[in-house]
């Protein structure tokens, strides 16, 4: 038997704080490149940044804190521009893109666990599972984004009022988990999708002017403000490794994959898509 690590952080509060960040640096970096740059140079440059990550991610043999949250960052300005686009560039409403980028968001899911049998981040130790870990990541960042962007302007309710609706939309899973027993894997991906219009909304308001109801700071001091942020909390958690599982990765058999069917087994301590009624997990919305 060998053990297989898992290429991604343990879910903890620190996860979060640091997603949201992500998703508001996402957000004004790609305003700010776009306005500098003009969208035929900056998008290039993103998707080629993004690419750079992916493959750091790709050849790291285990969870790295800051190539992961690099990772994350290029695809939250990435997944911006690419959400922008259907709007910007062919003039499809946002709730048209919404729906488009919720219905790419499951048929992800639906291939994912079609091939695997989970949809656990804790189960993150192939190749396989990676490319459908981020290829999902990338889905709810678009869908995210096009999400806030349709509150914030379709539906008229201004950046502010839309951060603070999805601040209360997103302690529904955790609340939901908590005291009802909501499904983790479930409860994760509900929140996890929710972050990103959270913190895009919190940072177009810093950002846009006061005209448009925000507070007038501009793309590219509240870029620099939140990457200052992120690089902080990230080499918090290269040191402490607070994210980092004790002994963490599964038992696995040989290298060579098993039938189908038979072709997943959740590791120890790791549950079910549906997990049974008595099995309590954990879904990390605290530290542990």
């Amino acid at each position: 038997m060998r053990r297989a690590v898992v290429k991604v952080p343990e879910i903890t509060a620190l996860f979060w704080i640091t997603k949201i960040l992500t998703t508001g640096m996402g957000e004004s970096t790609s305003d700010f490149m776009n306005q500098g740059l003009g969208p035929a140079i900056a998008v290039p440059l993103m998707l080629l940044g993004l690419a750079a990550a992916l493959v750091l991610q790709f050849k790291a043999r285990r969870y790295v804190a800051s190539v992961y949250w690099l990772v994350v960052v290029m695809v939250s300005v990435f997944g911006t521009s690419a959400a922008d686009a259907l709007h910007v560039g062919f003039g499809i409403p946002y709730v048209v893109s919404t729906a488009f980028y919720a219905i790419v968001l499951a048929i992800v899911f639906a291939a994912w666990h079609r091939s695997e049998e989970t949809l656990s981040i804790h189960s993150i130790y192939t190749p396989r599972r990676e490319t459908f870990y981020w290829a999902t990541v990338l889905a709810t960042f678009a869908l995210g984004t096009a999400a806030g962007d349709m509150t914030a302007t379709s539906l008229h309710l201004g950046y502010l009022a839309s951060g603070f609706l999805f601040a209360g939309l997103i302690a529904i899973p955790a609340l939901a988990w908590w005291r009802f027993g909501l499904n983790e894997i479930l409860a994760f991906w509900l929140a996890y999708i929710l972050t990103r219009p959270l913190g895009a909304s919190f940072a177009d308001w810093m950002a846009v002017p006061r005209s448009k109801g925000g507070l007038g700071w501009g793309t590219g001091p509240v870029s620099l403000g939140l990457a200052l942020a992120i690089v902080g909390f990230v080499a918090y958690l290269t040191v402490s490794r607070a994210d980092v599982r004790g002994e963490q990765g599964a038992h696995v058999g040989p290298a060579r994959h098993p039938p189908h069917e038979h072709a997943v087994r959740p590791m120890h301590g790791e549950p079910h898509l549906l997990p049974e009624p008595h099995v309590r997990p954990t879904l990390g919305f605290e530290p542990e």
